[in-house]
C-alpha cells in the first residue's frame, strides 16, 4: 500500500523579503496575491531592508539601475525606435551620476501604469485584505531602528526562529 504524503504544507507559501528598493517590492506581492487567491495561506517575513516596504510612507523606495545589469532600462513613452533602445547599454558610472535613481523610479512608475498594474501600496494593501501575513524581524527592526510607528497597521512581529517555526518545512523564498 502506498503511503498518501503529508500535503498540509502544499496549501502554504512561505515568502523572505530582504530588500528595500521598489522593483525588489514587487515580485513578492505579486506571488503573495497570486497564491492567496489560489486559497493558499501566505506569510512574507520582512528582513533587513525588506522592512523599507512597511512603511507608512513608501516614496522612500527607489529604482538603483546601477548594479544590477539584468534589469533593463528602456523608455515607456516615444517612438516605437526609441522605447525598445534599452539604455543599460551605459556604463553604472552614468547611472551613478545625480538624478539617475530618480530618473529610473519615475520611468519604473510610468512603465507600471503604462502596463496597468497597480501602485505598490494599493497591491500591499490588496495582500494584507486577502490575509497575507505579513511579518517584521524584530531583531532586524531593532538593528536599522525601525519603530512600530514608522510601519503600516495590521504587522505582526517576530524573530527569524519564531518565523521558521511556523514556516513550510518544505519551502521559502527568499527575495
Amino acid at each position: 500500500m502506498l503511503e498518501t504524503p503529508d500535503n498540509s504544507d502544499t496549501a502554504k507559501l512561505s515568502l523572505i523579503q530582504s530588500k528595500g528598493t521598489l522593483d525588489w517590492a514587487y515580485p513578492p506581492m505579486i506571488l503573495a496575491s497570486t497564491a492567496a487567491a489560489m486559497d493558499k495561506e501566505v506569510e512574507i517575513f520582512f528582513t533587513f531592508y525588506g522592512i523599507e516596504c512597511l512603511r507608512k510612507d513608501t516614496s522612500r523606495l527607489r529604482v538603483s539601475p546601477v548594479g544590477n545589469p539584468a534589469m533593463p532600462l528602456k523608455l515607456p513613452f516615444g517612438p516605437k525606435w526609441l522605447q525598445s533602445v534599452n539604455w543599460r547599454v551605459l556604463p553604472d558610472i552614468v547611472w551613478s551620476l545625480p538624478g539617475m535613481t530618480g530618473l529610473a523610479t519615475r520611468l519604473f512608475h510610468k512603465t507600471l501604469a503604462k502596463h496597468n498594474q497597480l501602485p505598490f501600496d494599493e497591491l500591499r494593501a490588496i495582500c494584507l485584505d486577502m490575509g497575507v501575513k505579513f511579518t517584521v524581524c524584530q531583531m532586524s527592526m531593532e538593528l536599522l531602528g525601525y519603530t512600530r510607528d514608522d510601519l503600516i497597521e495590521g504587522l505582526d512581529y517576530a524573530g527569524a526562529a519564531t518565523y521558521f517555526a511556523r514556516s513550510p518545512s518544505q519551502q521559502s523564498l527568499f527575495i
